[in-house]
């Protein structure tokens, strides 16, 4: 829970909790219908998360085929680091917060292919900044291939990102670039606009990293 002196909002760690927090969050809500035709038309899987402290949690997910180890669902978290959307979401966020929470990531190889250094995501996390997306090839599992782009309030500032996963064997990395992001940011860019004509913006301190949102 976090209290600003004159509202309340939810933290994504409340989704561990239960479903009943997204009945009341306008974000899937609105996004749901994207995220299935844009599974639809390249069918593969799709899933939204926000940014809690150094991880991601997944609030709002259209499978096609299981091709993940690990079980994905809403309210699943994940280190950032190692993801598409997660460092979407780093790369979004002020400098000094940014070092503030770089300083506490545990820079693990979860696979041969993940980073391996703080000095390499930094480096990784400019070129997102720079080109406005992210791709992750094989660092979280091997296999799995995800292209990220940032989901933005009414106010503009990022509050979520949506990716795209696929496997290694369907797609290359140019592939996953030049076939699965466009589509991609199609997609967030129709769901910016369910935003601004909704109103709604994060609540609190730094909108990046909150699943709440007001209108």
């Amino acid at each position: 829970m976090h209290f600003d002196g004159s509202r309340f909002s939810l933290r994504p760690r409340v989704l561990e909790l239960g479903f009943a927090y997204l009945s009341s969050l306008s974000l899937p809500e609105l996004a749901e219908p994207h995220m299935e035709a844009l599974v639809a038309r390249l069918n593969e899987s799709s899933s939204i998360s926000v940014l809690d402290d150094t991880d991601v949690v997944y609030v709002a997910r259209v499978p096609t085929r299981r091709i993940m180890s690990i079980t994905i669902a809403v309210g699943t978290r994940l280190p950032a680091f190692a993801t598409s959307m997660g460092r979407v979401l780093l790369a979004a966020l002020p400098d000094a917060e940014l070092e503030e929470r770089l300083a506490r990531v545990d820079v693990r190889p979860f696979t041969p292919r993940t980073v391996k250094s703080h000095a390499e995501l930094r480096k990784v996390l400019d070129q997102v900044r720079r080109q406005g997306y992210a791709v992750t090839d094989q660092e979280l599992e091997q296999g799995l291939r995800s292209a990220a782009v940032p989901i933005h309030d009414a106010s503009g500032t990022v509050v979520a990102a949506l990716n795209v996963s696929v496997h290694a064997s369907r797609a290359s990395m140019h592939e996953l670039r030049s076939r699965f992001l466009p589509p991609a940011r199609e997609a967030a860019a129709a769901i910016d606009a369910e935003v601004r004509k909704s109103g709604l913006r994060a609540t609190g301190g730094s909108a990046v990293g909150r699943a709440g949102l007001e209108r």
